[in-house]
């Protein structure tokens, strides 16, 4: 017998649960994490600023009644602190740490087929075995990491928002640069502005970025615990995984002045639902420029310098193409004097030196660096471990883009479960909507296996087939892969663009892959 009947990777918000499940189902599972604690995404990335865009009482697990009445969030968008403080509650709430290996990172799976099993490798040496191996390892956890010339020769601090280090770093009166803008650049630069004595930020692309207006989570918190059944069961069939209404007639069928005041009211709301005012805003190019100019109308009204404020106004990408950010002052802070930005695309990084950066013909001295240059999204993680079965490595496999059925599961790699995986909804929704909603159908498909003395689960690759097409049919029929954003992976030099997540909503995908469960797991070979 193997050592587990389920291995997970990872203990962050879906190995948590994914543990927490199987235990409860009498499955023996064990939890393996690279890092000292839980939290995954909230564990590792604790740069200045960092902080969820989707609201505190929905970016929250729904499983225990009890746990959704007696946690206290503290503001609408929670913060990195408090969200990796609810990580390590809900391990100690529900004793989950006995089963967790903390500080071993998995290098290697391999597949038996005649022993049916999994043996997995950490990279202390440690080798264990088990029937089913449970990907939670993260969309966003793999750091990008440009290779700028010269970068080993800088005499400063370097740090990266990826694995920013857990004492405090003291940026008070210093030179420093931040080279990115998406998220968490964006986070990062609102933060240390007021401290440091000179900010240099590199732009390569500008972000559209919309106002959270984040503030107390009550009342907020009080009106959802009257009604928690209700928002999750009906974010659980929305497209978003959030609470956002979504509108209904086109933008090019309605009003000028209607449209705008439409955008007005989303804006002064704050929050991701400003980009479904209109049903067209992502299918229609026109409707989504309308959108856009509203938006860069906004930011000149933030900037106060013309060209600046152009700037940091979009228009090589359709607005909604890349997630928008959501933001506590970002345009703000260019007002200040201490606050300077450098256009890549007019001043690209030359080298990196003994003092600093060479951008364009101008050297930027400097005391600190800060790379926030985002991630290899959604497969760099299981990319980074060497998956075997049948003579192929999953790396191989997915060498031209990657390939599964349903974002659970890829033909080839029996008893390999993924969480939130490729080509299903995960970074397009709120994530802990989509990671319940997946850790539960994992469940539920191995106590079918154990009920049905089955052993093995593998996709199918007619079906996966078909659910590629399907994932890439969706997106084709949206502005979405005009955009050269990590949705297709265009931030990897060498990497296949392919557009990964599934476009088709949160509430679509439930039906679907609930039904194929329902027909006794259509697609898939169970033996």
């Amino acid at each position: 017998m193997p050592d587990h009947d389920a291995l997970i990777i990872g203990a962050g918000f879906a190995g948590l649960y994914q543990l927490h499940l199987l235990r409860g189902r009498g499955f023996d599972a064990h939890v393996v994490e690279a890092g000292a604690d839980v939290g995954g995404t909230w564990y590792w990335n604790r740069y200045p600023g960092a902080r969820c865009d989707i609201e505190s009482v929905e970016y929250s697990y729904s499983f225990d009644p009890d746990l959704e009445q007696e946690w206290e969030w503290s503001e609408r968008y929670a913060a990195q602190p408090e969200l990796h403080a609810y990580a390590r509650h809900v391990a100690d709430r529900f004793d989950l740490r006995k089963d967790i290996t903390f500080g071993v990172r998995i290098t290697a799976l391999d597949w038996s087929e005649d022993r049916r099993e999994w043996t997995v490798t950490g990279d202390d040496g440690s080798v264990r075995t088990a029937r089913h191996v449970i990907a939670a390892t993260g969309c966003l956890s793999m750091p990008s990491r440009p290779d700028f010339p010269g970068l080993a020769e800088f005499a400063g601090e370097l740090h990266r928002t990826s694995n920013w280090p857990s004492e405090d770093v003291d940026l008070t009166g210093k030179r420093v640069a931040v080279i990115g803008t998406g998220s968490s650049g964006l986070q990062t630069i609102t933060a240390i502005a007021p401290v440091v004595g000179e900010l240099t930020v590199f732009q390569r692309t500008p972000c559209f970025a919309v106002p959270a207006h984040n503030g107390p989570a009550q009342p907020r918190l009080a009106e959802a615990r009257g009604r928690y059944r209700e928002i999750r069961k009906a974010n659980r069939l929305s497209p978003d995984g959030f609470q956002c209404h979504n509108g209904q007639i086109p933008l090019l069928d309605t009003d000028p002045a209607a449209v705008h005041a439409e955008f007005d009211r989303r804006w002064e709301t704050g929050g991701l639902c400003f980009d479904r005012s209109f049903p067209d805003i992502l299918t229609d190019l026109t409707a989504n420029e309308t959108a856009a100019e509203y938006v860069r109308s906004r930011i000149r009204a933030k900037v106060r310098d013309p060209e600046l404020a152009e700037k940091l106004s979009p228009r090589t990408y359709p607005i909604a193409s890349k997630r928008m950010c959501v933001d506590t002052g970002y345009y703000e802070v260019f007002n200040r004097p201490n606050v300077s930005l450098v256009d890549l695309t007019e001043q690209p990084i030359r080298w990196f030196t003994r003092r600093g950066i060479v951008a364009g013909d101008t050297e930027h001295d400097l005391d600190v660096v800060i790379l926030a240059t985002g991630f290899d999204a959604m497969t760099g993680a299981l990319d980074a471990i060497d998956i075997r079965s049948g003579g192929r490595t999953l790396r191989e496999k997915w060498a031209r883009g990657p390939r599964t059925y349903l974002g659970l599961m890829s033909a080839g790699f029996p008893n390999l479960f993924l969480v939130c995986g490729p080509q299903s909804p995960s970074v397009l929704s709120n994530m802990l909507t989509s990671i319940e909603q997946h850790v539960e159908w994992i469940g539920t498909a191995l106590a079918y296996l154990k009920d049905h003395d089955r052993t093995r689960m593998e996709a199918l690759p007619e079906n996966e087939d078909n659910w590629v097409t399907t994932t890439n049919d969706l997106a084709n029929l949206t502005l979405m892969p005009r955009a050269a954003s990590w949705y297709l992976g265009a931030n990897i030099p060498g990497k296949e663009r392919v557009f990964m997540p599934f476009v088709g909503g949160v509430g679509l995908y439930k039906q679907v892959s609930e039904g194929v469960a329902a027909a006794r797991y259509h697609g898939f070979d169970l033996s």
